[in-house]
């Protein structure tokens, strides 16, 4: 386990060093958007029951940034490693493909739940959404930068160069995080994109997440936590299937 946590501390200390890029980036983002959104839609879109926009939305922002940034964080070391040709040191070690995807993942994880604290802190200056369901919301918030921080490091594993990589963040993530209700509730949709959402399993993370806050959803609580696990178990076997054949890493 020593090898584990060597390379845990490490990838802790890796974005913890370039923290006003990697934590205060992301929460002045959010609060941008919170500013900008709020403003905008509060009086134009219609939420729970009881509710109010600012508060719906915040709960989405929270998440949205620790996704986001579980992913860059596994992602993005990673491909650095790859290209910068310090991968070696990491493969030379006896560590086993099951202590590198934990590290890497956990990681990430850390990153995910630092940057949404640092989000949801700031944006309680605006309004102070409750939170109904605590357990619920940290449950959801573990496994959705789970998912996600696998997602990365199986992008990680598979990009040879930033552009793919970029492309991968570009044109999968970012329309999936962002049609997945942050700022709206799905069910203000027209039929055919209410049945896209319920395919976007970045929807059931929010949504879940949210659901901790004011105990209402647009979708089941237990049915976005089944589509959740399921998610995190597939990518991890994945990921756990390409570390340990040494797919683009060892050959």
């Amino acid at each position: 386990m020593n090898g584990f946590f060597t390379l845990f501390y490490k990838e802790i200390l890796r974005f913890w060093r370039v923290a006003f890029q990697t934590v205060a980036a992301p929460v002045l983002t959010a609060m941008l958007y919170l500013m900008i959104f709020s403003h905008a839609l509060a009086r134009h879109v219609d939420v729970f029951p009881g509710v109010g926009y600012t508060a719906f939305l915040i709960p989405g922002l929270v998440m949205m940034s620790m996704l986001q940034n579980a992913f860059a964080n596994s992602s993005s070391s990673l491909i650095q490693s790859k290209i910068t040709g310090n991968i070696v040191f990491l493969l030379l070690p006896p560590l086993s493909h099951l202590e590198f995807f934990a590290a890497y993942v956990l990681a990430a994880i850390v990153r995910g739940l630092v940057v949404g604290a640092g989000v949801f802190l700031v944006t309680l200056w605006f309004d102070v959404p409750p939170l109904v369901h605590p357990l619920w919301a940290l449950a959801f918030a573990g496994l959705g930068c789970g998912v996600l921080a696998t997602l990365g490091l199986i992008a990680g594993i598979w990009a040879d160069k930033f552009d793919q990589l970029a492309a991968f963040q570009n044109f999968l993530i970012m329309p999936l995080t962002f049609l997945s209700g942050v700022f709206y509730s799905i069910h203000t949709l027209p039929p055919f994109w209410l049945a896209l959402s319920h395919a976007n399993p970045v929807f059931y993370m929010i949504d879940g997440f949210r659901y901790g806050f004011f105990g209402q959803s647009d979708a089941p609580p237990l049915l976005s936590l089944a589509v959740v696990s399921a998610c995190l178990a597939l990518l991890s076997a994945i990921a756990l299937r390409l570390l340990h054949t040494g797919y683009k890493l060892r050959h």
